[in-house]
Parts: C-alpha cells; sequence; structure tokens
C-alpha cells in the first residue's frame, strides 16, 4: 500500500456509544473504518452510512467477540476490503452490576468471556495483522482505580485486560505497532445509564474536578490520538476520566 492510501481501522463494538463515536472519529482522520457489532446490525449500519455520507470509507460485520472463528472473519474482511489492517480498537466490552456476595456465576462467567477472552482473541488477531506503523488499542476502565461496589466481576476483567495489553506492548518489540489501554471514566453512554436512577448518576459526575461525565466523543479523542499522533506512547494505562482518579 503506497503512504498516500487511507490507513485502516477495525473498530469493535462500534454500533452505539464509545464505538460509535470511535469509529466516526478514526474516519473523521481519513481511516476506512469496519465497523463491528455483536447484536444491533440496525445502528451498525447507521453508523457506517453516517461515515459514508460524510464523504468517508466503512463497512459493516457482526461476530461474537469471544468466537474465534468469527473474528477470524472479520479481520480477514478487513484486510480484503481495505488492503491491510493498521489499527485495532477493542472497545467491545458487557457490564452487568452485582455485589460480590450476590453475582450469579452464569452472569460472571458471560463477563469474562465477552471482556477477557474477546480481547485475548481480537488482540491476537490483531497482533498477527496490524502493519508498522499501526496501533492496537484495548479498552479498560478507570474503576480498577475507582473500585466503587457492585463492579466487582467488571473491575476484574478489565485488570486482565490491563495485564494482557501491557505484555502485548513488550510482545510487540520491533514490529512499530504500539499497543496501548484506554480506561475511561463514567461516560454518558446507555451501557453507563442502563438501571441507574438519576441520583446516583448525578453522584457519580460530581466526583471529578470537571463535575461532568464523560461524553464519548471525550473517549474517542484520546483513542484518535493513540491511533495517530501519539507514536511514543506504547505500553501504557490511559486514564481518561475527568481527574475522577
Amino acid at each position: 500500500m503506497s503512504n498516500t492510501a487511507p490507513r485502516s481501522a477495525i473498530v469493535t463494538g462500534a454500533s452505539g456509544g464509545i464505538g460509535k463515536a470511535v469509529a466516526e472519529r478514526l474516519a473523521a482522520d481519513g481511516m476506512s473504518v469496519l465497523v463491528h457489532y455483536a447484536g444491533n446490525p440496525a445502528t451498525a449500519e447507521e453508523t457506517a452510512a453516517g461515515i459514508v455520507a460524510g464523504g468517508g470509507t466503512a463497512t459493516v460485520l457482526g461476530g461474537d467477540v469471544a468466537d474465534e472463528d468469527a473474528m477470524a472473519r472479520l479481520f480477514q474482511h478487513a484486510t480484503e476490503t481495505f488492503g491491510g489492517i493498521d489499527v485495532v480498537v477493542n472497545t467491545a466490552g458487557i457490564m452487568p452490576l452485582a455485589p460480590v456476595a450476590e453475582m450469579d456465576l452464569d452472569t460472571f462467567d458471560r463477563i469474562q468471556r465477552t471482556n477477557v477472552r474477546g480481547t485475548f482473541v481480537v488482540s491476537r488477531l490483531a497482533a498477527r495483522t496490524v502493519r508498522p506503523g499501526g496501533a492496537i488499542i484495548n479498552f479498560s476502565t478507570s474503576i480498577t482505580r475507582l473500585q466503587m461496589p457492585t463492579y466487582g466481576a467488571y473491575a476484574m476483567s478489565k485488570g486482565a485486560v490491563e495485564s494482557l495489553t501491557l505484555i502485548l506492548a513488550r510482545e510487540m518489540r520491533g514490529k512499530d505497532v504500539t499497543v496501548n489501554v484506554v480506561a475511561p471514566g463514567p461516560t454518558a453512554t446507555p451501557l453507563f445509564f442502563e438501571g441507574k436512577p438519576q441520583a446516583v448518576i448525578d453522584h457519580i459526575a460530581s466526583l471529578n474536578p470537571m463535575e461532568r461525565l464523560g461524553t464519548p466523543q471525550d473517549i474517542a479523542e484520546v483513542t484518535a490520538f493513540l491511533a495517530g499522533p501519539g507514536r511514543w506512547v506504547n505500553g501504557q494505562v490511559l486514564y481518561a476520566n475527568g481527574g475522577a482518579a
């Protein structure tokens, strides 16, 4: 691929929330984007259509991030469509909440399957395919530092994501590929608002010095930096939380 050809990106979990904002932001930087979804093809198609309407290039494909065959097809589709892969952003994740004493183990297993195994499957494929000059960006959470009750199983899964990602950064020595983690604080997405009364939302928003929730666009800006100009940031967890912790 020539130096003037567009870079390309896979964004998992891009049908809504942070993933959608990341896909749109990378497209605004001129990247061709594969918009991945797990269970909501309509919103993924809307995201891709918006990118195309804005003059960008996008394609859509679904699949379970923890299914190695589905993700192999995803990476193959991106490679065949775009000619190669430069950036992989893995925003896909789930966040059921309960105190440790009350957490259903089937729910616990589902969290770990999506957040831990899914990140491993995507990271393994990314490590094999991302071209020199590229970036692998996984997603954790500032909850690993805030340590709020009911987030135990979720925070546990994201602690594993951080460990995996920082080791992968060292394993990519000599390949000119950066590997980092973005750890958002509370962000105004449907995933965050689900099941929370307004009083709880207001309290959480007040915890950081900026006294507001983050927006998906806030997180997308940080991600775009790591995907593009932030070449000297490698093997790091970047907390994007307004100063909450």
